[in-house]
């Protein structure tokens, strides 16, 4: 039995630099707080859990005073900054460049189309992490949309700036922006629509997919491994499932069956871009001991 593990797997650099910057604090002796889960992966986080970092939600740092907040991949709205100012509460912001990149641009059209109606419309998932800190750049007011049943809240006959989040599929990102662009050409009776497309979707997620259904396909069985919250997850191991039916979505080792590796010569390992390096390897580590048992 052969077993690879994804040579394109691990952190994406987001992830990486926020758990970067814990592990640094905690090693110096630092009691920090994060505000939210650092990283949709529970032995990641029982790591650092173990070293000492405390992960808080946004009503507990509502009556923390004087001390260490990390900011993770995801970002904060203004409104966390605002609080943390009144709160005398230091923010170790670890915010992915990508993300901080796009919450600036949204903010800056938000407020130059406020003249004209225009709509922030973000393609994204309601309740994410990364959306609500998008969302705090519009003071609330930009549309989330996630399917086709929700163009419903668009008015069509309005201009509209369409974002993404930055780890949405690519090609569901295309379906829905000429849906988009097609209605509102309905609602002008044919005139050209106001829209403008910003594909803020991170590269380096939208290049993993094609390279991780080439892995898939030449792998008789694919181990994906993802924490059961990751939006990145779930999209990528889609990826694998298109390439190799015989793929299986884990989020540690005790979830393998020694099953699905009978009369499979070709074992793939891949992970989600918040599943570390080291959790790939334990994966490997337990499938050997099915084969030498």
């Amino acid at each position: 039995m052969q077993i690879t593990i994804d040579p394109d797997a691990g952190f994406c650099f987001g992830v990486d630099q926020a758990i970067k910057k814990a592990d640094q604090l905690l090693a110096e002796g630092n009691k920090i707080y994060c505000l939210g889960d650092i990283v949709h992966n529970a032995s990641e986080l029982a790591r650092l859990k173990d070293k000492g970092m405390e992960v808080i939600e946004h009503e507990q740092m509502l009556s923390l005073h004087n001390a260490a907040v990390l900011i993770r991949a995801h970002g904060e709205p203004p409104s966390t900054y605002l609080l943390a100012k009144r709160n005398n509460i230091k923010l170790i912001d670890a915010t992915c460049p990508i993300v901080q990149k796009l919450q600036q641009r949204i903010g800056k059209q938000y407020k130059e189309g406020l003249d004209n109606n225009k709509q922030i419309v973000i393609f994204g998932k309601q309740g994410h992490a990364e959306v609500a800190g998008l969302t705090g750049q519009t003071e609330g007011k930009a549309i989330i949309i996630s399917n086709e049943a929700d163009l419903a809240k668009i008015d069509f006959a309005k201009p509209v700036a369409l974002y993404s989040q930055t780890t949405m599929d690519q090609e569901a990102f295309g379906t829905i922006s000429k849906e988009i662009e097609l209605r509102m050409a309905q609602s002008i009776s044919g005139g050209n629509p106001d829209l403008q497309v910003f594909n803020s979707i991170c590269g380096q997620v939208s290049r993993r997919a094609p390279l991780l259904e080439n892995f898939a396909g030449n792998h008789d069985v694919v181990i994906f491994v993802a924490g059961r919250m990751s939006s990145n997850g779930k999209y990528l191991f889609s990826k694998c499932l298109i390439a190799n039916k015989s793929s299986y979505l884990v989020s540690g080792a005790d979830e393998l069956q020694q099953e699905w590796f009978i009369d499979a010569d070709k074992i793939g390992i891949s992970g989600a871009t918040s599943t570390p390096l080291t959790q790939l390897q334990e994966i490997s580590d337990r499938i050997n001991s099915f084969n030498q048992g």
